[in-house]
């Protein structure tokens, strides 16, 4: 990692899909962190949300492979690689979702240039509607994009 590596705060269902889909595009995000690719960005927010949801009975009873020990592994690596930024202000106000503020104001301050999701509240703010112009004026260097969409962001030019 390298003070021009990418910057990226994933939503904490990214991490989630990642730990039930290995195969998957979210676990291919957190593979470009582990390369070193790219940055991860956390807030104590935003791991707190993590750890609640990765632990939360109803999912581990429903993906078998999400087990105490991975979750634990997992969040112990994403601590040990992640920058951590605390004390992030409130840039902006999500009134369609105000549980989705933490991780856009934390990839604001931490100047990341990705917010990794597939929440719809989120990814609409990329949209060229009225609504959406002041905030992609205000941060015209900042993206919000899904696995798949940040994935092609990083593969070799010509490839898939």
């Amino acid at each position: 990692m390298t003070p021009d590596t990418p910057r990226a705060v994933f939503d904490c269902n990214i991490f989630l899909q990642a730990l039930i889909a290995e195969e998957g595009p979210a676990a291919a995000c957190i593979e470009l962190v582990d390369a070193g690719r790219v940055t991860l960005i956390l807030s104590p927010e935003t791991l707190a949300e993590a750890v609640d949801v990765l632990n939360r009975p109803h999912l581990r009873r429903k993906f078998h492979t999400l087990t105490e020990q991975r979750v634990r592994e997992f969040l112990d690596r994403a601590q040990a690689v992640a920058v951590m930024v605390a004390d992030v202000p409130r840039l902006v106000n999500l009134e369609r979702d105000p549980k989705d503020e933490p991780y856009i104001n934390l990839a604001l301050k931490a100047g990341a240039q990705y917010l990794v999701t597939w929440d719809k509240d989120l990814l609409c703010l990329m949209e060229d509607q009225p609504d959406t112009i002041d905030f992609k004026s205000r941060f015209p260097h900042f993206r919000i994009l899904t696995p798949v969409a940040f994935l092609r962001e990083f593969a070799p030019e010509g490839g898939q």
